[in-house]
């Protein structure tokens, strides 16, 4: 196969060096393009939360024409596209994506974690000197990309010319702000109010279209509607039926009313229901519209970006499970969806014009139940039980006090201790992993000298697992769970190095510039920034580690 591009173009720095290299050879290699030294005017990256590539080719033969089929019988997929990271999870995909950079390159190691010196809570895109414009905002919410230690396809972009837009939006403000990177512009969805809001780090205040877009209540309009299954009954048999007895006492069925029987008008608690839906991914994509015709993007020689985080499934899939029928007609929906904005961009922007691409945050594991059923060995981890034993046991060899918490998907050991008790840390550290590992569910576990020097390379799953570990942010013992096990009582999660987490869908439409066909070739997430970056003409990202997307035969 022919990759899209042989070689990595020059730090970002020296762009103009660099863009005189991508005429070079876009002028005589043979690529994806019918016109290679053309550029699109516009690339509309999609990220679906949560969705594992299983679903994709699963419901295959029930997808609309015109939605993910498009690029199935009509642009590029890559039928073995993987993390190459371990702890598979939204901020860590979102801050991959764009930048074609792991955790350990990123800084973003989590959704949530630790400060690795003083043990306070962080959140991968909390900010306090910025807030929501127009909501209250919390000490964690995400209000900019501080933590991203890395430059984005979009930054690279507008370095090189100040013209480019780049506009995210998002159910979620992390499948936002991190697409968007440092130099782009972020609008997430409020669950107080069922609106969308930037935040003061990206401007005072929203545009006139902004404004326009929450006059029109979106939310409000899906008061008291039902979320029907689109298919009859019997198109469902794949998945599994409805109410499952591990949904909880709440159950899950459709069709599912979105509001509850008392409420009366819109609240907060409503707004927030329209995640676990279709809803909230309509209004996103509507979001997108008024973004496009807003801001104007790719109505001219400029090249834009325009970020989707579609976050709906995400929440869908943590309370049914991916095997579930509302999975199943969560992701129909969508599709839907997709095949209606589609045609819209075909008719605004022109089918010509535009580049479209898919790829997926992270996968999705079974139930454990459900997996129970199919004779897997599966289970639960109460975290709090096996952080009390593991201070049991480390309190007994050097001293009372609160020696270890958990911090994105490492344990961290308290410095104040160290300092105070003069203990050794890689002894502090060994010891908490030797607790770990007797722990019922735990498969694997480094130390953070084993993580700095290499030591273990070629382990079972040492190198995810240090694509996963940044030096400054993580701490230091990195752990992963034993296949089909997770922590805490939803009904299904991700954030594991197993297939069925990092098997995601890459997706690529865009005659003039993608070649049709599937790919058999093993891929990463991390070959997605190059790939973008080639098409649009720029340097990669400084800290990307991927390669460019070969071609289909």
């Amino acid at each position: 196969m022919k990759p899209l591009f042989s070689s990595h173009f020059l730090p970002s720095l020296r762009f103009s060096a660099a863009l005189l290299l991508v005429a070079a050879l876009a002028g005589c290699a043979t690529g994806p393009a019918t016109e290679p030294a053309a550029k699109p005017k516009l690339l509309v990256f999609l990220v679906v939360d949560g969705l594992p590539q299983r679903q994709i080719t699963g419901y295959r033969d029930q997808l609309a024409p015109d939605g993910l089929a498009r690029f199935l019988e009509r642009g590029a997929w890559y039928a073995e596209a993987h993390y190459g990271h371990a702890f598979t999870v939204t901020g860590a995909g979102h801050a991959t994506v764009l930048s074609g950079a792991y955790t350990h390159r990123n800084g973003i190691i989590g959704n949530e974690w630790r400060d690795a010196q003083t043990g306070e809570r962080e959140y991968c895109t909390g900010d306090t000197a910025y807030s929501y414009i127009g909501h209250k905002t919390q000490p964690l919410d995400g209000t900019s990309p501080k933590n991203l230690k890395v430059e984005t396809v979009g930054d690279v972009l507008r370095a090189t010319d100040p013209r480019a837009k780049v506009i995210a939006v998002s159910g979620k403000d992390r499948g936002a702000i991190l697409p968007a990177g440092k130099r782009g512009t972020a609008y997430m969805y409020m669950a107080q109010s069922g609106q969308f809001a930037s935040s003061t780090y990206y401007m005072q205040q929203h545009p006139a279209w902004v404004n326009r877009f929450n006059g029109r209540k979106l939310a409000d309009g899906y008061f008291k509607t039902q979320w029907k299954p689109l298919l009859d009954d019997a198109a469902y048999a794949r998945s599994l039926p409805d109410n499952q007895p591990w949904y909880g006492p709440r159950g899950g069925a459709l069709p599912m009313m979105m509001g509850a029987p008392a409420d009366e008008a819109p609240g907060p608690a409503f707004y927030s229901q329209l995640l676990r839906s279709p809803f909230v991914d309509a209004m996103s994509l509507e979001f997108a519209r008024a973004a496009i015709a807003g801001e104007g993007l790719g109505q001219d020689e400029v090249p834009d970006i325009l970020a989707i985080s579609l976050s709906g499934h995400d929440y869908v899939n943590h309370l049914y499970s991916p095997e579930s029928r509302l999975s199943h007609d969560h992701l129909l929906q969508l599709d839907r969806l997709l095949q209606a904005f589609f045609a819209d961009l075909d008719a605004t922007v022109g089918r010509d014009n535009y580049i479209a691409m898919l790829t997926a945050d992270h996968g999705f594991m079974p139930a454990p139940e459900y997996s129970k059923t199919q004779g897997r060995d599966a289970g639960r981890v109460n975290g709090g039980q096996v952080l009390a034993r593991v201070n049991e046991g480390l309190q007994k060899r050097f001293g009372p006090g609160n020696w270890a918490s958990f911090s994105g998907s490492s344990l961290l050991i308290s410095k104040q201790l160290l300092a105070q008790t003069r203990a050794d840390a890689n002894a502090v550290a060994e010891e908490a992993r030797r607790l770990l590992l007797a722990e019922p569910g735990f498969a694997a576990a480094y130390t953070r000298r084993e993580l700095e020097s290499g030591s273990q390379a070629g382990a079972p799953y040492f190198e995810p697992m240090r694509k996963s570990w940044h030096p400054q942010v993580s701490g230091d013992v990195q752990y992963i769970l034993k296949p089909y096990w997770m922590f805490g009582t939803t009904t299904s999660t991700h954030g594991s190095p197993y297939e069925y987490d990092t098997h995601v869908p890459i997706l690529a439409w865009g005659p003039r510039w993608v070649k049709p066909g599937r790919v058999e070739a093993r891929v990463g997430v991390a070959d997605i920034a190059p790939t973008v970056a080639r098409w649009l003409g720029v340097a990669v990202p400084a800290a990307a580690e991927g390669q460019p997307l070969p071609l289909p035969n």
